[in-house]
């Protein structure tokens, strides 16, 4: 049973890039914490845990925050905001202007990705860096599915608005298909 022990050692420890140990000391309400996490079935164990931490940390490029409540993302200045703030701000623009609105901030988010991530948002090979800078900012999740972009969980319900948003960001028209979440929108074909 020892010699079975050893040699399994033994092949963790010659593998080319060996697993390394960390131990992390907490205190006891962070520890308690993180139980009371996985005992309410929210994170399936410390290990996950730790890791989407670490993923959220990398993807949304916390080590660039300035505490307390100054976070930029390349050119960006990023802020937590309540989405019953917003839905105040947009209630007092009129609907007709939601789409031109939308695909302002469609354009300034495509400057903002484009200088922060390197890449040209338009161009359909990247648009799952696009897709998941979105995600990790709160925008909702986009999936492209042939000719059809749906979006999930939107943090803002008006197609309008995500309809020049998304036209603005990735430079196409659009169709509304659904007018509630999840939003699908099909992609017109360009005109030249």
């Amino acid at each position: 049973m020892q010699e079975n022990k050893n040699k399994r050692l033994e092949e963790l420890v010659s593998k080319d890039q060996p697993a390394k140990r960390t131990t992390i000391i907490l205190e006891k309400n962070e520890r308690e914490y993180i139980d009371s996490l996985i005992r309410e079935g929210k994170e399936p164990g410390i290990k996950p845990l730790i890791s989407k931490m670490l993923d959220v940390y990398r993807s949304m490029m916390i080590y660039d925050w300035r505490f307390p409540g100054e976070y930029y993302c390349g050119i960006s200045r990023i802020a937590f905001v309540n989405v019953e703030l917003l839905e105040l701000l947009i209630q007092q623009i009129p609907k007709e202007k939601w789409q031109e609105i939308g695909k302002r901030m469609g354009e300034a988010l495509k400057v903002s990705m484009e200088t922060t991530l390197g890449l040209r948002t338009e161009d359909q090979n990247n648009w799952e860096s696009v897709f998941n800078r979105l995600r990790v900012q709160g925008f909702g999740d986009i999936i492209l599915k042939d000719k059809y972009l749906l979006l999930k969980t939107p943090f803002i319900g008006h197609p309008e608005i995500w309809t020049g948003l998304l036209e603005g960001l990735f430079d196409l028209k659009l169709d509304v298909k659904t007018t509630v979440s999840p939003l699908v929108f099909q992609m017109k074909p360009k005109i030249v």
